[in-house]
């Protein structure tokens, strides 16, 4: 009968972690209060408010459920071990080892928890994309990013929604924004911002010569009500006619629009509602939360910069190759992260690139 001991003291340790992690002792008390607080008949007269706190009775009540089952499976396990090595019962070997196995792919799964440590790392999130040097490859290449992106979020059940698209002539788009909703959106495409290249033969040459393209992506997290004032002298309204989904009034009235905050260059919009002003509301809390990252990002950089740590590559720097000629790789130049599988990375098989990332980030802070 093999000896698990060493195995299961190790999944007993992550497991202890994942406690620390996860806060089960808070959250707990937490989880009895939001189910208080989902109880009460007049939760729905504030609707947004009724959203957030199903949203995180919801998240709370998850991860309680997961730490209890793999608790309850590790328990389990040690008992059967136990008792086989008592009588050396070698028909119970194949079931042990498939549930350490299980087990410890699950507390894998849940050990990425402990790689969120950003403020926002929970909340949903905006997202530009912007076509650079490349022309209309670059533009074309933005589009396929604008599709990684999504398919990457049909894989992981995330709701993505385009707020604004805007066509290139040739082909391709020379900017997308959409906001991304879903547990730890932001957290994990904070990996994704800044300049990604491609490398290709272009399908726009005419003579079939390999092209350089960027495209830009920036990224903010989705913030309920920023404490933030905004001078109404410094923004720049534009409306436009919506596109997509909406009926035939969406695309009848100048009802979009779109924010230019002139300090920063920062570009908020907003399409989903029938009315303008409803519109500009939405996009004055998506400028907010975006001027408030902003604000964020430069305050950690000048602290790094005091520290003497190396800032995290942000804004404007080219963090992932994708090469599709001479050779095919993706590789992202901060993590060293590389995989030769490049049509399963533009169909949305980013994972290992997010974690990579999250775990370089955590290096980097240490």
């Amino acid at each position: 009968m093999r000896d698990f001991t060493d195995d299961l003291k190790d999944l007993r340790r992550r497991l202890g972690d994942a406690e620390g992690y996860l806060k089960v002792e808070a959250s707990r008390a937490r989880l009895s209060e939001l189910e208080f607080e989902v109880a009460r008949p007049d939760l729905w007269d504030d609707q947004d408010e009724a959203k957030r706190i199903t949203a995180e009775y919801s998240n709370v009540k998850s991860d309680l459920d997961t730490f209890d089952h793999l608790s309850g499976e590790l328990d389990d396990v040690e008992l059967l071990h136990e008792m086989a090595r008592e009588v050396d019962d070698e028909s119970q070997e194949t079931d042990i080892a498939a549930a350490v196995q299980s087990i410890g792919a699950q507390l894998r799964q849940l050990d990425l928890r402990s790689l969120f440590t950003g403020e926002h790392d929970e909340a949903n999130c905006i997202v530009q994309i912007n076509a650079k040097d490349g022309g209309v490859d670059a533009q074309d290449w933005a589009e396929i990013l604008l599709r990684m992106y999504s398919r990457w979020a049909e894989r992981r059940g995330f709701d993505l929604v385009v707020d604004e698209i805007s066509p290139a002539t040739e082909a391709g788009i020379m900017s997308a924004e959409f906001t991304l909703s879903g547990r730890y959106a932001y957290g994990l495409m904070t990996g994704e911002r800044g300049t990604h290249r491609l490398v290709r033969i272009s399908p726009f040459d005419n003579q079939g010569r390999r092209q350089t393209s960027f495209a830009a992506v920036q990224v903010w997290p989705v913030m309920d009500a920023p404490d933030i004032e905004i001078n109404e002298s410094d923004v720049e309204m534009q409306v436009f006619r919506a596109s997509g989904a909406g009926g035939q009034h969406i695309n009848k009235t100048s009802s979009a629009v779109r924010l230019i905050h002139k300090p920063t260059g920062l570009v908020a919009s907003s399409q989903e509602e029938r009315s303008q002003l409803q519109n500009r509301e939405k996009a004055m809390n998506r400028l907010k939360a975006m001027v408030a990252a902003k604000i964020e990002e430069e305050h950690e950089a000048e602290l790094a910069r005091i520290a003497g740590r190396q800032a995290q590559v942000g804004w404007g720097s080219q963090i992932r190759s994708y090469v599709v000629q001479p050779y095919q790789m993706v590789k992202d130049l901060r993590t060293e992260v590389e995989t030769s599988q490049i049509d399963n990375v533009l169909e949305g098989d980013l994972d290992e690139f997010m974690e990579g990332y999250l775990r370089w980030r955590r290096r980097e802070a240490e």
